[in-house]
């Protein structure tokens, strides 16, 4: 939990850059709690992992995003009942205003040696990333290449344990 606390503070200014599932839970919980868990891209959270989300971003004045994230929690989004989408667009709408949207060149990423693994929004996050802006992910698989690649990054399932023995 301290090393979660330091890099909290470090990048505190800096911003967080948050990937596509989370941005997701973000989103759908942000309209309603109750579509977290009927939503098939988000029943894997709780309510209580909404919450956190959200507390957590609140530690930060920038929340970095790339036009690959968005379009990607945009094509998910589309895939809920017609009769939520106005609310869930207006709030997402209001996300991305509130966002700041780095742009790294596809052709740029599509030459990186991790490109076959990543594909192109994880390669465009960890180039966008380095030395800049912490990651927030739920993916093991990313998390993992960036620690070892000396980017700073929190896998949420970490915190997930540490958010659940706290539930009253």
């Amino acid at each position: 939990m301290d090393q979660i606390r330091d890099l909290l503070d470090r990048y505190r200014r800096k911003g967080i850059l948050i990937d596509t599932n989370l941005l997701l839970l973000f989103v759908v919980g942000s309209c309603n709690v109750k579509h977290i868990g009927t939503f098939k891209r988000t029943k894997k959270f709780i309510p209580a992992d909404f919450e956190a989300l959200r507390r957590m971003l609140g530690n930060f004045r920038r929340l970095v995003t790339t036009p690959n994230i968005l379009t990607e929690v945009s094509n998910f989004l589309g895939q809920l009942p017609t009769g939520i989408q106005p609310e869930i667009f207006s709030k997402y709408s209001e996300l991305i205003k509130a966002s700041e949207e780095k742009y790294v060149k596809s052709s740029h990423v599509a030459s990186q040696d991790f490109f076959h693994k990543f594909h192109l929004t994880d390669s465009g996050i960890i180039e966008e990333a380095k030395n800049k802006y912490l990651v927030l992910t739920d993916d093991f698989s990313l998390s993992g290449y960036l620690q070892h690649a000396r980017v700073d990054v929190i896998n949420f399932n970490h915190l997930r344990p540490i958010i659940w023995d706290n539930i009253p």
